[in-house]
């Protein structure tokens, strides 16, 4: 007997997004993507999105930033807080750094702008449900503008506080960048041209070196030590 997608995506799914249109655009989207109607919640307000979360756990939320009642950063922040294995991602009309930034130390799995059309953030959404953190690449090329221009990207410093911490080599460095693009460890494997052991083996190291235990863990930390934007 085979799966149905409400059996495999997770869910339910909290839009928290005060613009009715938008609201409706990305559960359109959801829907084509296999989620049941009946998986996907909204919310247009910090209260409402607080309220619906303590009735319904959700297992993915899509947050704006730009809220009526308040910041969307300090409800991802307190979503973060409350389940930290809860998927956010957020898709938002701010692109400026600063407010990128605070999302994603506030524990924002992705961001991607509203601007995209349904495909591109389609595609942003699959990629948090298998697992990688997606970043719009407009927003990629602005964070990359911030680097220090003479500072190699695989010799990135350990993290601040904490100098005895082991580099990751070129290669683990390009692999976590896979990970994040939501990659599994057999399309890293084809990606390189390595075996799955081979992938496997250098996940585990990354996950040592970060002291981590998973592959949103592992992102987090190295966005946090500035090894990965």
């Amino acid at each position: 007997m085979t799966s149905t997608a409400s059996d495999i995506l997770p869910g339910p799914v909290l839009i928290i997004e005060d613009d009715l249109p938008m609201q409706t655009r990305l559960r359109h989207i959801l829907l084509s993507l296999g989620y049941p109607d009946e998986a996907l919640i909204s919310a247009h307000s910090v209260a409402q999105a607080l309220s619906c979360i303590n009735e319904h756990p959700a297992a993915m939320a899509l947050v704006d930033i730009g809220l009526p009642d308040g910041s969307g950063l300090a409800l991802i922040d307190t979503l973060r807080a409350n389940d930290p294995t809860l998927i956010i991602l957020v898709i938002s009309a701010w692109s400026t750094e600063d407010i990128i930034l605070a999302a994603l130390r506030a524990g924002a799995t992705g961001y991607v702008l509203k601007e995209r059309d349904d495909m591109e953030i389609s595609l942003s959404i699959r990629s948090v449900l298998r697992g990688g953190a997606p970043i719009d690449p407009f927003i990629a090329r602005r964070i990359l503008e911030l680097l220090p221009a003479q500072q190699p990207a695989a010799q990135a410093p350990p993290a601040l506080g904490d100098p005895g911490a082991e580099a990751l080599s070129p290669r683990e460095t390009q692999i976590l960048t896979l990970v994040a693009d939501g990659l599994t460890n057999r399309e890293i494997a084809e990606s390189l041209h390595i075996s799955q052991y081979t992938a496997a083996s250098h996940i585990k190291n990354i996950y040592r070196k970060l002291s981590v235990s998973s592959r949103t863990k592992a992102i987090h930390e190295a966005r946090a030590r500035g090894l990965l934007y």
